[in-house]
């Protein structure tokens, strides 16, 4: 059975391992720490987390496609994607368990 870890279950989760913290101070922590990331992104950032991974974005350029149901001529605004690069350790880690 493959596990889903939300927003809420990460907090819950964090908060039963640090007892000493209420849950609301870890909520206000990982919801800043996500508006960080966020932020950081929104200006063309880089967010590296050593043996977790980086976070970057990927530029596309406009460009001329074509609806293939119409094979209409379609103009593509140029937009930018979130990327995530797993680092090392994390890869390492995944590969084990999945071997």
């Amino acid at each position: 059975m493959q596990a889903v870890i939300n927003k809420s279950n990460l907090i819950a989760n964090l908060a039963s391992v640090c007892e000493e913290l209420e849950e609301d101070v870890v909520d206000e922590a990982v919801r800043l720490m996500i508006a960080m990331m966020v932020n950081e992104l929104v200006y063309d950032g880089r967010i590296e987390v050593r043996g977790f991974g980086s976070f970057c974005l990927h530029h596309r350029s406009a460009r001329i496609a074509r609806n293939p149901r119409t094979g209409e001529s379609v103009s593509v605004k140029a937009k930018a994607t979130p990327y995530f690069k797993p680092g090392k350790a994390l890869r390492e880690s995944v590969n084990l368990v999945n071997d």
